[in-house]
């Protein structure tokens, strides 16, 4: 399902719950599809929830499973993302992700990870 075009920038919450509507699926149900797809037994209904609400935005490994399992573009979800994460502060999920909240500011991001630049990407170091 391809969304319509919008002259705004579409956050990725409202984007996501809207495909996963439309397939008249239940956030469980989502988050049962994504781990058969992505072979990881791990994601709860509470992580799309998440999503939905923007509370986090996921990463690169559960955008290419999102744009898989509900059939939308993944430049869409891409740019969605971005724009989400642009517009609040959220925190991006997967492996190898830091946060973008405080931690950011305090220029804290956990063992081993740190961010360089003063853009609004986080660089992970190992």
């Amino acid at each position: 399902m391809t969304p319509p075009a919008s002259p705004c920038p579409v956050h990725l919450g409202p984007l996501l719950a809207r495909c996963r509507l439309a397939r008249g699926w239940s956030q469980q149900r989502t988050a049962a599809e994504l781990c058969t797809a992505a072979g990881v037994p791990t994601l709860s209904r509470h992580e799309v929830s998440r999503w939905e609400r923007e509370r986090r935005v996921p990463g690169g490994f559960w955008l290419g499973w999102l744009a898989v399992v509900l059939d939308v573009p993944l430049v869409t979800l891409a740019e969605a993302a971005a724009a989400t994460r642009r517009a609040g502060s959220t925190r991006a999920t997967g492996p190898g992700r830091a946060t973008v909240t405080g931690a950011r500011a305090a220029g804290r991001t956990g063992p081993g990870r740190t961010l360089r630049g003063g853009g609004a990407r986080a660089v992970v170091t190992r």
